[in-house]
């Protein structure tokens, strides 16, 4: 036994210091450089030693705080939470291996870094002039990269929790993320001058809400898992009231942030959720729950414009036909007419590089600064026919491996309820993404792939701690 930790305490003695000397070298460049970066760099110092010490907290603190950084977009701070998210990763399956300690991956793991892997070779086309843009773009492509592998290590790091602690703990640890977005949300209705400027509301009149996400869209989406993961804890718990209480909450931010693509997600929700087992409870309480979403909608003068100004688009109006909708679309202000006119200004561009398109994060330069509002196109245009299908198989497996792990759990078990709400949220996605930027929507994706690594565990297994009580190496 003690022949099998010497060479290990060594090896992590070594790379403790061989950190120190590295730490050293580069702090005292950004102190002559940039002591901005010297001072990020003594802050990310205790939360290495903090990560590795106590990593089953480490993980849950890291999770919780995602919610709270989009107000600091333009300091980049998201993204530099991306790459130390990743770095620490990275470092902690380094020690693990070096170590000869076990590993947690699956399938869907293995399959999702290939994906990632396949999606950098749009950053490699680009420089070298295979695509429809030139190397001016790396940077954003880059970008965009950085942001899908974050998502590919927000994975693997939440796997590593599997028989460390129960599936159950580290999903009631994620409601803790909702308490600084709802909170501003809050002070955004009925304390709105109390606020920062960037804390502000959002859309053209201040009346949108987007609590401490960075537009309303997104906070939609991320309202919307936490009302499916809500109403996965009310199932599950006797305490009936605290559970109704914030679901009903939700749904009252879910209404404000008035967006109109929302009410096609939570239909598309509850739709999905009560199918498989229709009866009329069910049908009541889903009846219920949309009127009381669409009702508090059209309340308001802004949610009835939004609502009428689909009259006056194809979808409606018999008399008015796509060419038609573009052209009125540079005189009024309807936005779907808008997005016709849109899309038709992306599809035209692919038509020119139909095959490989143009690259990762391409579609915004392409329509003149604005997002693609539909990810169909946005695949189409970024990766031609073949970054289009990669985005279809990626979609699809993730539904299938959801189908899977609901089919594999016991019925009326509390991993089959969840899979089968994730299925709900999973197929509401979809849906969204015809009108709106949900592939943009990082703060969504971030909880997402955190249920899909969660959702994947043996939830039947009692959970022991495989290392030692801590979590240390």
């Amino acid at each position: 036994m003690l022949t099998n930790q010497r060479p290990r305490s060594s090896i992590v003695s070594l790379l403790i210091g061989l950190s120190g000397v590295g730490i050293g070298i580069v702090a005292g460049f950004f102190a002559g450089a940039k002591p901005l970066y010297l001072y990020l760099l003594l802050v990310a110092i205790p939360v290495v030693i903090f990560f590795f010490a106590r990593f089953e907290q480490a993980v849950i603190g890291l999770l919780i705080l995602r919610s709270t950084l989009d107000p600091w977009s333009s300091q980049q701070l998201p993204a530099a939470f991306a790459v130390g998210l990743d770095a620490l990763t990275l470092m902690y399956v380094t020690v693990k291996l070096l170590t000869g300690q076990r590993m947690h991956t699956d399938g869907f793991w293995w399959f999702f870094a290939g994906w990632v892997a396949v999606q950098g070779l749009w950053v490699i086309l680009l420089p070298l002039g295979g695509l429809g843009l030139d190397a001016s773009l790396l940077p954003e492509s880059i970008r965009e990269w950085i942001r899908l592998f974050s998502w590919l290590m927000v994975y693997l790091l939440v796997t590593q929790l599997k028989d460390r602690l129960p599936p159950e703990k580290v999903i009631s640890g994620l409601f803790l993320a909702l308490v600084i977005p709802v909170t501003v949300a809050l002070l955004q209705i009925f304390m709105p001058s109390i606020l920062p400027p960037f804390l502000g509301a959002g859309g053209d009149d201040g009346s949108r809400i987007k609590g401490s996400i960075g537009h309303s869209n997104g906070f939609v989406t991320f309202l919307l898992l936490f009302i499916g993961l809500t109403y996965w804890k009310l199932k599950q718990s006797r305490q009936y009231l605290p559970w109704l209480l914030l679901l009903g909450l939700l749904a009252f931010l879910y209404v404000n942030t008035k967006a109109l693509f929302g009410l096609m997600m939570v239909a598309t929700f509850v739709l999905v959720l009560i199918a498989p087992r229709l009866n009329i409870p069910n049908f009541i309480g889903g009846a219920i729950f949309l009127v009381l979403v669409i009702g508090l909608f059209a309340s308001t003068e802004f949610g009835r414009e939004r609502l009428s100004s689909i009259a006056n688009t194809p979808l409606l109006n018999p008399d008015i036909d796509v060419w038609r909708a573009i052209l009125l679309s540079q005189g009024d202000t309807n936005s779907f007419n808008w997005r016709l006119a849109h899309w038709n200004l992306l599809l035209n561009a692919w038509q020119q590089f139909p095959i490989l398109g143009y690259g990762l994060a391409s579609a915004q330069a392409i329509g003149k600064g604005f997002l693609a509002h539909n990810d169909y196109i946005r695949a189409l245009v970024e990766g031609g026919i073949v970054g289009f299908v990669t985005f279809l198989v990626f979609l699809g497996v993730q539904g299938i491996r959801i189908i899977q792990l609901m089919q594999s759990a016991p019925r009326g078990s509390a991993k089959r309820d969840l899979c089968s709400i994730m299925l709900a949220l999973f197929l509401s996605i979809p849906v969204a993404m015809i009108t709106e930027n949900i592939w943009s929507h990082t703060t969504l994706f971030f909880y997402w792939m955190t249920l899909m690594a969660v959702a994947g565990w043996d939830w039947n297994q009692r959970n022991t701690v495989s290392v030692n009580p801590s979590g240390q190496l």
